[in-house]
């Protein structure tokens, strides 16, 4: 816990030793972990708390963790409560699959109740995820850090291209192609799975109606109604993907496929495939959270992948260890800018400037 002397505080989380690292780098000071009883031992009282809390493997403890030190101090009577969650767990359950739930929902509405008065985040899988909160949530960015490294880890950068690996990621790589004065290259086609087939409960129930059995109702005259007397529904055609293409000159070129999360890389390793094929001679991944689960390091590993670089955003410091290919750039230094901020009253608007809209 830090004590600052114009009266905040900083606690940091024990979900793991990579969110105290966090904290370290955000406040520059020494911290010590909360203890597993969760009491608050100072006074709070009318201060201004920022937790800050990681997301490691054991997502649902981290979760609750952070919902218990919040109630505390909401029953030590602090001020303000301020969750600094560089990576928002369950970001990409945010829209209704056939029959799941959005929990992102949920989600902000337990942090809501366990006393949250706003969020610090980086990213959000959809921007429109800040419309479940009830509270102030600021989405920052990490492109300034991911373009930076790209100019300055990158040889020959110029010669690059940035690709998205389909057509849903195409206004994120615009953004950077924009900013880097790059070209922009889009992979489309069978190879990908689109979030709309399974979206908005589309399949439940089927399309297909079984007109072997009762299709109408039964009249005192013998006769059969229709289901539905005078309308006619339209056939429901099946979407049919076409043929893998990528839509751009790859050829002889450094191509860098950008996106907000990698987790299973199945898809990535497909997409580095198919623009070796094309004549790409180095591909580079560019994701803020780097979450990595299952054997994605030794899928890199064995892939035509040649660098992926994340954010310390999501502690990956085991799957480091396993590939070398793995890159990590710090993003603390506008985590500390924005509780700076924030606590100051100061306006935010400076850690969004070159930010365009579809970032």
């Amino acid at each position: 816990m830090n004590v600052a002397k114009s009266g905040y505080r900083v606690f940091s989380a024990n979900s793991s030793a990579a969110c105290t690292e966090l904290a370290k780098k955000i406040t520059d000071s020494n911290l010590h972990q909360s203890p597993t009883r969760v009491d608050v031992k100072e006074s709070v009282r009318g201060q201004t708390i920022f937790i800050i809390q990681t997301i490691p493997r054991d997502v649902n403890t981290a979760i609750m963790e952070l919902l218990v030190m919040a109630y505390a101090l909401k029953t030590s009577c602090a001020k303000n409560i301020i969750g600094v969650i560089p990576y928002f767990p369950y970001s990409k359950q945010c829209k209704m699959r056939k029959r799941g739930s959005i929990v992102c929902k949920l989600l902000a509405s337990m942090l809501a109740k366990a006393g949250l008065t706003h969020i610090i985040t980086m990213d959000l899988h959809q921007k429109e995820i800040q419309g479940f909160f009830s509270f102030p949530v600021d989405n920052l960015r990490a492109s300034p850090f991911l373009i930076q490294y790209i100019q300055e880890e990158i040889p020959l950068y110029r010669n690059a291209i940035i690709v998205a690996k389909s057509p849903a990621a195409a206004k994120r790589a615009q953004s950077y192609a924009e900013r880097l004065r790059l070209g922009l290259a889009v992979i489309h086609g069978e190879a990908q799975c689109s979030e709309s087939d399974m979206a908005d409960g589309r399949h439940s129930p089927p399309c297909v109606r079984n007109t072997t059995g009762h299709t109408g109702l039964e009249l005192p005259s013998g006769k059969q109604q229709a289901p539905f007397p005078g309308i006619e529904l339209p056939i429901m055609m099946a979407k049919e993907k076409p043929p893998i293409t990528v839509v751009g000159d790859v050829g002889e070129r450094i191509a860098i496929i950008v996106d907000d999360i990698i987790d299973d890389v199945g898809d990535f390793v497909a997409a580095a495939e198919i623009l070796k094929e094309r004549g790409a001679y180095k591909i580079y991944i560019m994701a803020t959270h780097g979450l990595l689960s299952a054997d994605a390091p030794r899928l890199i590993e064995e892939s035509a992948i040649d660098e992926v670089v994340v954010t310390n955003t999501v502690p990956h410091e085991v799957q480091k260890l396993q590939c070398p290919k793995i890159k990590t750039v710090d993003v603390s230094m506008i985590l500390a800018e924005a509780i700076r901020r924030i606590h100051n009253g100061e306006s935010m608007a400076y850690l969004f400037r070159n930010i365009t809209v579809d970032d």
